[in-house]
């Protein structure tokens, strides 16, 4: 999904104005007190939730994060210029990644029609569209040449290889549907993009996913079987995207790699901006702190085809396991903002707990103080390829032992909705510095600022 795909039919907010949200939480407006090329250009100064806002309101200004796409690129090449200013050694790993670009996605039944989000590994239409009854997947029977209607139940979605999502779609494909429009039930009543597997067989024929808030018309068409044109017109295929990778040598005999994934869909200003600043602002403090370590970075793309460009910095160019010293991964959703759920959604100026951190049995009495009293993080769990979560699942399975890894699934996540809102720089600070306490005690060095 590429950024002509990112708010598809005009996506309906369900959260106030901006202005609205720095009056009830006054933690967004620290953006104009630093603008962005002179705060981020401050190493020391990568604490500051100034600083930290900056590097988040950067982040937004790309845009959408389709892998290979614009927004991708361009982030990556911000990244790489902040990141050799602070001494350290960039290259770029380049591996193809499936594309979509949608010039239109809809669904229309009678009088009703609404905007969609696709499965970039499914077929496209074309701009006339498929037609054909729209029907209930729940509902057992032949769908042959039907439009078939899967309503997920609630969740806080995250991926079509989720068996929950995928076994629904797989069977009403099977009993004959033309296509298939999810009905992504969730916290916000946003349309959720779901993460798709490039490993996996792709549907045989188009697939959309509907916002929730939308599906009232639709589910009384399905019901009845009226006629209904679900339409995906775009381009897909692969394309070029690359992973950046900074590296930073002092003739030590092992390695820290720090990660971050970079992609994903829509914006993700929270879901992915608040991770890659603590990430960023880690590598401020490590070009400048001694931890008897060399350090690797890298900034992934191909996140949402299931961790495709961590797999490839994994298997291709990651220092081996006897090299490293530690796997840092610093994942989704780590400093997202909370909301008040009655009635309409309303901010909070803390974070919300549905974040989970991971570290390997042998250092996670080290690891746990550091997080204390963060909301969802201080709960530090053992970091298995069970719970471990996301990228972190691969590095432990690929046997790192040593490892600290984080993953959260926030309330606008993989959503159109996850903007700048979202997350903040206040947000941000406990967890950057939390990570850097972490980093250094379980590496059995001082803590440092």
């Amino acid at each position: 999904m590429t950024d002509a795909t990112q708010a598809p039919g005009g996506v309906r907010r369900a959260y106030p104005s901006r202005r609205d949200l720095v009056a009830g939480s006054g933690t967004l407006g620290l953006a104009a007190a630093a603008p962005a090329g002179a705060a981020i250009g401050r190493a020391d100064e990568s604490l500051d939730p100034a600083w930290l806002q900056a590097v988040l309101e950067r982040y937004a200004a790309f845009e959408g994060k389709a892998s290979g796409g614009p927004g991708d690129e361009a982030c990556g090449a911000w990244l790489e210029g902040e990141l050799r200013r602070a001494g350290y050694a960039c290259r770029r790993q380049v591996f193809d990644a499936p594309f979509l670009d949608l010039r239109a996605a809809s669904l229309a039944a009678g009088a009703a029609s609404a905007g969609l989000a696709a499965n970039p590994l499914a077929p496209v239409t074309g701009p006339r569209g498929v037609s054909g009854p729209l029907r209930l997947a729940s509902v057992p029977g032949d769908l042959q040449g039907a439009i078939a209607l899967v309503v997920l139940p609630h969740k806080r979605w995250v991926t079509l290889v989720d068996p929950m999502a995928a076994r629904p779609l797989e069977d009403a494909l099977a009993r004959g549907a033309a296509a298939a429009v999810l009905v992504t039930t969730g916290p916000t009543g946003e349309a959720i993009a779901l993460n798709v597997s490039p490993h996996r067989p792709a549907p045989a024929r188009p697939v959309a996913i509907l916002a929730p808030r939308d599906a009232g018309p639709f589910l009384a068409a399905a019901a009845e079987g009226r006629p209904a044109t679900l339409t995906l017109d775009g381009t897909a295929g692969r394309r070029p995207a690359y992973n950046l990778i900074a590296r930073l040598d002092r003739g030590a005999a092992r390695t820290l790699v720090v990660s971050t994934p970079r992609s994903g869909w829509f914006d993700c200003a929270a879901e992915r901006g608040s991770g890659l600043a603590v990430w960023l602002s880690l590598a401020r403090w490590l070009a400048q702190a001694d931890l008897g370590v060399d350090v690797e970075l890298a900034a992934n793309s191909g996140h949402e085809f299931e961790y495709l460009g961590g797999e490839h910095y994994l298997e291709e160019a990651a220092p081996p396991p006897e090299r490293t010293a530690m796997w840092v991964h610093v994942g989704a959703s780590t400093a997202a903002r909370d909301w008040h759920a009655f009635g309409p959604l309303r901010p909070l100026p803390s974070a919300d707990p549905q974040r989970v951190l991971t570290a390997t049995a042998d250092i996670i009495d080290r690891v746990r103080p550091a997080f204390a009293g963060l909301a969802g993080l201080e709960a530090v769990l053992e970091a298995t390829p069970l719970t471990a979560g996301g990228e972190m699942t691969n590095v432990l399975k690929a046997g790192y032992r040593t490892a600290i890894g984080q993953y959260g699934v926030h309330r606008y996540f993989h959503t159109a909705a996850d903007d700048l809102r979202c997350t903040s720089g206040e947000l941000v600070r406990p967890a950057a510095q939390a990570f850097r306490a972490a980093i250094a005690a379980a590496l059995g060095r001082p803590a440092a600022g």
